[in-house]
């Protein structure tokens, strides 16, 4: 078994989308970034790269790459769950935390869920997601953006 962490996060902006868990939340606001910003996927992909000893997101879909400018997270998430299939690991399970004041996520959570299971061609029962605020501190209490922690558990296929 191997296990791996990650982390996002970006700031929220004004005339942006925003995505989260590959679902659409409705919010006067957005995730700035080079793709569509999603802080929960990009730290989902973070951990099982990280699990899989492959580097880090940057290494393997890179800002740089303009292929990636407003790409979807979920494709993302796909082709790191092609990476970490063929490294010869499947997802043991992978529990998140995203981190905001506004908007409230508890009612999109199922979807996302539902979404990363289905991207990366394992059980709804192996992805937990949990919204959390800060209580007004920091960034993430002040509205200013949204964070995102995973860790991922990597089990060798068999």
């Amino acid at each position: 078994m191997r296990v791996g962490f990650g982390y996002d996060a970006h700031r929220l902006v004004e005339d942006r989308k925003l995505i989260l868990g590959g679902v659409p939340v409705p919010f006067s606001k957005g995730l700035l970034g080079h793709s569509d910003a999603d802080v929960l996927l990009h730290a989902i992909i973070d951990a099982l790269i990280g699990a899989a000893g492959l580097g880090d997101i940057g290494r393997h879909f890179p800002p740089s790459d303009e292929s990636y400018k407003d790409i979807s997270s979920l494709e993302l998430l796909a082709k790191t769950g092609e990476i970490i299939r063929e490294a010869g690991f499947i997802v043991g399970n992978i529990d998140s935390t995203v981190v905001c004041e506004a908007p409230r996520l508890s009612a999109h959570i199922p979807g996302m869920v539902e979404r990363i299971a289905s991207t990366l061609k394992c059980g709804s029962g192996r992805v937990n997601i949990k919204a959390k605020t800060e209580e007004g501190l920091g960034f993430t209490g002040s509205g200013e953006g949204i964070a995102a922690y995973a860790v991922a558990l990597l089990e060798r296929e068999t």
